[in-house]
């Protein structure tokens, strides 16, 4: 496969070079701040970059007529709209994290937030140093899972990869739900399988949900 990457130079854009290089796949466009570099036509763009930089995606996008695998977080509700209006010409997939661990927490809130209406409902999430985004785009799905209005801290450290927690807390007992990543690597094979997912469609905007159980 054949694949342009914006945000290249990012920590995310580095991993994901890596292992798409060990599966054999090639980069032919990539897009950063250090400058363009192309050597074909991709058959899929892959946008981890900034939200300041969009209509670049964007106008990549229709130039390339590809489908796109937007990994971007801090969009904006109507930069999301406008994606989700792009999938009525091209196959798209957006999401905040492209992890499937990420996906059965999601499931396992929803059920439990359905379940403990009257239980305290909080998000706690921790990542590196260098995250702008606060809270994470994984914090907000998690809360749209809930399904309510629930308080969310953030901790930026050191060089955490992504800790996120939601916990539920009744009359004299708490539970709790914990992810944590140790390294990228398993966002980029979920990102692959995306791409994958992709190549499969005709246009339509998707989640990395429909890639994970179907749809």
């Amino acid at each position: 496969m054949n694949y342009g990457l914006i945000g290249a130079s990012g920590k995310m854009g580095q991993e994901i070079i890596k292992y798409f290089s060990e599966q054999g796949h090639t980069a032919v466009f990539t897009l950063d701040l250090d400058g363009m570099r192309q050597d074909g036509i991709p058959e899929i763009l892959l946008d981890f970059s900034q939200p300041q930089v969009f209509d670049t995606v964007l106008y990549y996008v229709e130039k390339f007529n590809c489908p796109l695998v937007s990994g971007t977080t801090g969009l904006s509700s109507e930069q999301i709209n406008l994606l989700k209006k792009l999938g009525d010409k091209i196959p798209v997939v957006q999401s905040f994290s492209y992890s499937k661990g990420i996906q059965v927490l999601l499931k396992c809130a929803e059920i439990l937030s359905s379940d403990l209406p009257e239980w305290d409902t909080a998000i706690s999430e921790m990542h590196h140093r260098h995250k702008k985004d606060q809270p994470s785009g994984t914090a907000l799905m998690i809360k749209d899972a809930l399904k309510k209005e629930v308080p969310i801290t953030s901790q930026r450290l050191g060089h955490i990869p992504g800790d996120h927690t939601v916990f539920f807390a009744g009359s004299g007992e708490v539970l709790s739900l914990t992810h944590s990543a140790t390294d990228r690597r398993f966002l980029a094979e979920g990102i692959l399988q995306a791409c994958k997912f992709l190549l499969t469609k005709q246009s339509g905007f998707h989640t990395y949900k429909d890639v994970v159980f179907g749809g």
